[in-house]
């Protein structure tokens, strides 16, 4: 583990998610990665967006005019992201999967971009690996993942998570066990 030593917040945050990418091996754009640490950094000190109803924000959001629908969705987007990233144990405490959040996070960024190839379509293509990143920062160790083996399961079949996927690989290190994914929607119909 490094010891961060930056002294401004924003540089931590810089230091924090280099760490992380080199962890992942994932390499985001720079306007991305700003875009992360400006994130991390708005939301640090408001822990209440945690108990905020995310369904009923991103229909408030998609019924509004163009400016407050785009602030809404924007704020939806970034919340799915940090639950998907930092907090994915409130998925269960919401009865939803991880990939809930993925998928409303990515709808909210696309739903907002007003062309390809800019900021927001960007957030939206590449959402699962920032949550990649944003779920290393908070991992505990290589031999006690964060993600439970259903979990990471899930992520990977549901987004296609590389992270996911390394965490399936290291409960089956000792079984020799290779995951794969099912289609159960094919299987139940045979």
């Amino acid at each position: 583990m490094n010891i961060l030593t930056n002294s401004t917040s924003t540089a931590l945050w810089h230091e924090i998610i280099h760490e992380a990418e080199a962890t992942c091996r994932i390499t985001l754009k720079e306007d991305i990665e700003s875009y992360l640490v400006f994130l991390l950094m708005r939301y640090m000190n408001k822990p209440e967006f945690l108990k905020q109803i995310i369904a009923l924000e991103f229909l408030e959001g998609v019924n509004s005019k163009s400016a407050k629908q785009r602030l809404t969705l924007q704020e939806v987007g970034d919340k799915c992201l940090l639950f998907a990233g930092l907090y994915p144990k409130i998925a269960d405490k919401k009865l939803v999967k991880i990939s809930y959040f993925v998928n409303l996070g990515q709808a909210c960024y696309v739903q907002i971009s007003e062309k390809s190839n800019d900021l927001y379509e960007g957030l939206g293509r590449q959402f699962v690996s920032l949550m990649d990143v944003l779920q290393s920062i908070r991992q505990y160790t290589k031999h006690c993942p964060d993600l439970l083996p259903i979990q990471a399961y899930e992520l990977w079949s549901d987004t296609g998570s590389h992270r996911a996927l390394s965490i399936l690989k290291q409960y089956t290190q000792h079984s020799q066990g290779i995951p794969v994914l099912i289609d159960l929607k094919n299987t139940r119909n045979k």
